[in-house]
């Protein structure tokens, strides 16, 4: 006679290779968090008038710190990448040696607050287009990034029409005065009501007083005459 097993199955673990897998996403997710970031600012564009003079902000971070970082700034010149200026910062707080490649620009971040902005002089339409801030960290293994800083050179700068912004800040204007206008004749009613009550209160008490005294009732001139002694 054949007996068979018919209970569960013992749980198996999942391949190595899973592991593995789980470990390095969860490694990887730790890295990123503490990855070089380089930074335009929120607005990473710049429309300036030919022969200005204008500032290409950057800024860098990283949560591991950083050291011998390089960077560079790059125009883009019709699709071909000119390197404007490049350096390594050995450590934080530490000011760099900076190597200009292009004319008109100075190097004005000197590291402070991780800032490593330049100065464009004298601009021309031909200094319009994409620049690019770059940065790679030795302690990221040779990781690359990058932020892009559009300029737009132009003629005169457009004068904005505020006829509608102007409108609608003079209809909330006018709105708060009115309220608070109303809110004031509002505050000045109710105190002269409450005056007018409390002189009222005072005329309707003044007036019960010289009715008890006209009436010869306790406390008026009739209860003061003493009474007359029997003989």
């Amino acid at each position: 006679m054949e007996v068979r097993w018919t209970g569960d199955e013992s749980p198996r673990l999942g391949s190595p290779s899973t592991a593995v897998s789980v470990i390095l996403s969860a490694l990887f997710g730790v890295w990123s968090i503490q990855a070089l970031e380089m930074s335009v600012g929120k607005i990473p564009f710049l429309e300036a008038v030919n022969g200005s003079t204008v500032m290409l902000p950057c800024t860098y971070f990283s949560c591991i710190g950083i050291k011998d970082l390089y960077f560079n700034w790059q125009f883009n010149d019709n699709g071909t990448m000119q390197k404007v200026c490049d350096s390594v910062i050995s450590s934080e707080g530490v000011v760099p040696q900076v190597k200009i490649f292009r004319d008109r620009v100075t190097f004005v971040g000197m590291n402070r607050e991780n800032n490593i902005s330049i100065l464009l002089w004298n601009i021309t339409f031909d200094d319009a287009g994409q620049y690019t801030c770059f940065g790679r960290n030795p302690k990221e293994k040779g990781k690359n990034h990058s932020a892009i800083f559009n300029l737009i050179v132009v003629e005169e700068l457009r004068v904005v029409d505020n006829t509608v912004t102007i409108i609608i800040a003079s209809c909330v204007g006018g709105a708060i005065a009115l309220l608070m206008g109303f809110m004031l004749i509002k505050n000045f009613t109710l105190f002269v009501l409450a005056k007018l009550e409390e002189k009222n209160k005072e005329c309707l008490v003044t007036s019960s007083g010289i009715d008890n005294t006209e009436n010869g009732l306790s406390g008026s001139k009739a209860d003061s005459k003493p009474t007359p002694k029997k003989k």
